[in-house]
């Protein structure tokens, strides 16, 4: 499993489906920018999508294209079709000239979510061809589940749309250049044993001795390394993993003893500091929220 689904699974995403229908005719689709981070699949058919100031990109059936944070942009067809603009079933529509169109909402029940949408380019395609063999039978289920009814709210659909978007994410992570920050880091032969050790552990009491020996480096080497490829210290990344494991459980109901404990601090006091530098809320409040949504 890479590092980058450890995160992946901490956030817990969900998808919203609000469109999977073969539009149809002379159709042209535009939406305004918003905070929300929302994807696109053309399941059967091709399309273009064109993002002002951005690029535009010839969209093949299966390709995936994600908004972090959804910016102005308009899908329209690859070839000028004609008649009036239709939003059809897909099981009815076979027959039609048009593209069926797979679109939701992405939300995250975790605040790294936000932390993650900020590492990530503007816009994310991942081809179907160059993706591995994951997204073409992905694809065909998805195609399936839609040509089987016609409810937009289907809880298969949902649940495939999440491992679409998912694998996405991992995909365009694990084949981007990434020279520094986090993402570098999770891609960094060097220095993927000890971040696996520590996403692994998190509550064990981690010195940078010992993390530099999971990496099979020197002490002051690994230091070095790391701070360079991360733009932190193995220590700060260390603390700033506790936290993201730490909101997980707390989500979860955990008590704050429990917590604290699990990432490996003796003191409640301290953990509940440390969270609130780290989180930018308490211990409390994300236990109140329960299972709030963000993203």
């Amino acid at each position: 499993m890479s590092l980058i689904d450890d995160l992946v699974n901490l956030l817990r995403l969900k998808v919203e489906v609000y469109h999977n229908a073969r539009v149809c005719g002379d159709w042209h689709l535009e939406a305004e920018a918003t905070n929300r981070a929302c994807f696109h699949m053309p399941s059967q058919g091709e399309c273009r999508l064109q993002v002002p100031g951005e690029g535009e990109w010839h969209l093949h059936q299966g390709d995936v294209a994600i908004f972090p944070r959804e910016l102005a942009h308009s899908i329209v067809p690859t070839e000028p079709l004609s008649g009036q603009q239709q939003h059809l079933p897909i099981a009815q529509s076979q027959g039609q000239p048009g593209t069926s169109l797979l679109c939701g909402v992405i939300h995250f029940h975790h605040s790294g979510g936000a932390q993650l949408v900020g590492l990530l380019p503007k816009v994310v395609v991942v081809r179907m061809a160059e993706a591995g063999q994951w997204l073409k039978p992905l694809s065909e289920l998805i195609v399936h589940e839609s040509l089987a009814g016609e409810e937009l709210n289907s809880p298969v659909l949902a649940r495939l749309c999440e491992v679409l978007v998912s694998y996405t994410l991992r995909c365009h992570i694990q084949n981007s250049s990434h020279p520094t920050g986090l993402l570098a880091v999770y891609n960094h032969p060097r220095l993927f044993k000890a971040v696996k050790a520590m996403h692994s552990r998190p509550g064990r009491d981690w010195q940078l001795a010992s993390l530099a020996e999971q990496a099979n480096m020197s002490r002051s080497r690994f230091a070095q390394l790391f701070s360079e490829v991360a733009g932190m210290t193995a220590t700060q990344y260390l603390v700033w993993w506790r936290m993201q494991v730490a909101f997980a459980e707390l989500k979860k109901g955990h008590s704050v003893e429990q917590v604290a404990d699990a990432v490996g601090y003796a003191s409640e006091a301290a953990f509940a500091r440390v969270f609130k530098k780290t989180m930018g809320t308490t211990v409390g409040a994300v236990r109140a929220g329960g299972n709030a949504t963000t993203g």
